[in-house]
């Protein structure tokens, strides 16, 4: 298990830290999509993850300064039990699949019937069409992936992790709709609080949720190279 932190902030002044999960099948990207938003750096001889890792990003939502705790998990079938465990208290999900592997968004279905089996369920879930670079070798329509977000309430992308395109984008919408739903949540109790670990001495309680939440429209950014 291997933190990674590119900040460089005072921990006394983050507001809450929010974590999320980088989940998909092996080698659709998401060690690089994560590298590209956390370091923008991309590495051309990047290795399948072994495991666990995360990395942090520190940035503003609403005037509070947000730590997302980003963790990658391996997408190998073999890794699967050791990654279910790091679903609990995630407030958030990054789904990637290639755009020029079929097979990967084939099993998107199945990685979201996990999530939904182990993490909380109001969680926040993106879907990435990563690699959209590739134009040449796409064989994954944006019209299937469109269908497939609208069906199950996710928020949808493509990007490349290559030149970056709307990695950023995708990151910034998945934060910021955490941050709603969680502000939401806290309203909705009573107590005027946001969800997460509270750096400033105290642990603010995780919400519950409903199962009749859902993740208001769908928002696609059409501006990826592709």
């Amino acid at each position: 298990m291997k933190e990674n932190t590119n900040n460089g902030v005072n921990i006394e002044k983050i507001d809450y830290v929010y974590k999320v999960v980088v989940i998909g099948d092996s080698a659709v990207g998401k060690t690089q999509i994560l590298s590209r938003f956390t370091k923008n750096d991309f590495c051309l001889d990047s290795k399948s993850t072994i495991g666990v890792e995360f990395q942090t990003r520190t940035l503003t939502i609403n005037s509070k300064l947000i730590k997302a705790q980003i963790w990658d998990t391996a997408g190998q079938e073999r890794y699967r039990a050791v990654t279910s465990a790091y679903y609990r208290g995630a407030l958030g999900a990054m789904l990637v699949y290639d755009v020029t592997k079929r097979q990967t968004f084939d099993h998107v279905a199945r990685w979201v019937e996990e999530l939904r089996a182990h993490a909380d369920n109001t969680i926040v879930i993106m879907l990435i069409g990563n690699k959209a670079d590739l134009v040449d070798l796409r064989v994954v329509p944006t019209e299937d992936a469109i269908e497939f977000a609208e069906d199950q309430g996710l928020y949808f992308f493509e990007t490349s992790a290559l030149n970056g395109d709307n990695v950023e984008a995708a990151f910034f919408k998945l934060l910021e709709e955490i941050y709603k739903v969680v502000s939401k949540k806290a309203l909705d109790c009573g107590d005027g609080k946001a969800n997460g670990t509270n750096l400033r001495g105290s642990t603010i309680d995780v919400i519950s949720g409903s199962k009749d939440f859902e993740v208001s429209e769908l928002k696609k950014s059409s501006t990826c190279s592709c």
